[in-house]
């Protein structure tokens, strides 16, 4: 098991969806200056901006598409679009309001492939696409998609507040089948109605509305073990990670699951008395949901496996995003 465990590790640290987030931290830190003229709450990892407003929050998330999968996949990267940033606004227990886009097409056909797939998701995900702004005349090998979105939430579900002694807990669709060619993923989408996809997602505000777990995350191109390891060095804490505890689908390898991005995953940080609650309400929507393992007063990512243990990340010295918890707020 040693000699899987330095391989999964290896793996982990040197996937292109962990180390292309190095470069965040210089944007970050140059752009926070901006910070003085608004009045948003102190950003931290989180996967929106957070604007107190009348009472709630107003939440507002961006993200691009994959040059290389606009290319090939057209219809699944205007889906994919949608869905990123959606699943954003209920990672932070909040539920979305609509989305623009900015879209770069010069091939008529490939637009058209991309913008039906922008359809699909809104459809699928009951959400509206609101307006944008297109470029019909961008060079054909250099396509570009973003999608920014706004949602509310009554309260909150952060990334920075995993805590010591909190249980590390992952819901994931193990209903779904290896997604996209362009990347290592995971639909969970396909195949289920709106009115599926709805049930599980609103399992997030409820989440944040009962106040059932102190940080929660999606989990993103980084892959499951990834996302979990930039949640810990958002909260300036560690983790012990159980390989063996992480529920898996038949039809992925471990090593490839942990790195895979999911249309329909989370990590939680839970309080250990809420953490049967929390699994048994993804339980009842047909998620898989498990405790794979603890948050810890320190600084190291540690895996776990066959009687054996592998350090993944040490954030005294390694960075993934950089971002860590100031402390205040």
């Amino acid at each position: 098991m040693d000699n899987d465990l330095k391989m999964i590790a290896d793996a982990i640290r040197n996937y292109a969806g962990v180390y292309r987030k190095k470069p965040i931290k210089d944007v970050v830190d140059k752009l926070n200056q901006t910070h003085r003229f608004g009045k948003q709450l102190p950003n931290f990892g989180d996967d929106a901006a957070v604007i107190p407003w009348n009472g709630e929050y107003l939440l507002l998330a961006a993200d691009g598409m994959m040059t290389g999968l606009l290319l090939n996949e057209s219809y699944a990267a205007g889906k994919a679009a949608v869905m990123v940033t959606v699943n954003d606004i209920y990672a932070m227990g909040g539920r979305p309001l609509g989305l623009v886009n900015v879209l770069a097409s010069g091939d008529a056909d490939q637009r058209e492939k991309i913008v039906a797939g922008i359809e699909k998701g809104c459809r699928k995900l009951q959400v509206p696409m609101l307006g944008g702004h297109l470029h019909p005349d961008a060079p054909d090998s250099q396509p570009a998609l973003s999608v920014a979105i706004l949602g509310h939430a009554k309260n909150l579900l952060r990334s920075h507040l995993a805590t010591p002694g909190d249980d590390l807990v992952v819901a994931v669709d193990l209903e779904g089948r290896a997604g996209c060619r362009s990347v290592v993923s995971w639909d969970a989408n396909s195949g289920k109605t709106s009115d599926q996809l709805q049930k599980r997602l609103e399992t997030l505000p409820q989440i944040a509305d009962e106040g059932l777990a102190h940080a929660a995350k999606d989990i993103s191109n980084a892959g499951l073990v990834g996302t979990a390891a930039i949640m810990m060095e958002n909260s300036d804490t560690g983790a012990t990670i159980d390989l063996a505890a992480i529920p898996k689908p038949d039809a992925l390898e471990l090593a490839q699951w942990v790195m895979c991005f999911q249309s329909f995953g989370f990590v939680f940080s839970v309080k250990p008395d809420n953490t049967s609650e929390l699994i048994d309400r993804f339980e009842k929507r047909r998620i898989t949901a498990a405790a794979v393992g603890q948050v810890t007063d320190g600084h190291t990512v540690e895996l776990l496996g066959g009687g054996a243990s592998k350090i993944l990340f040490d954030f005294s010295t390694d960075e993934i995003t950089g971002i860590r918890y100031a402390g205040g707020s």
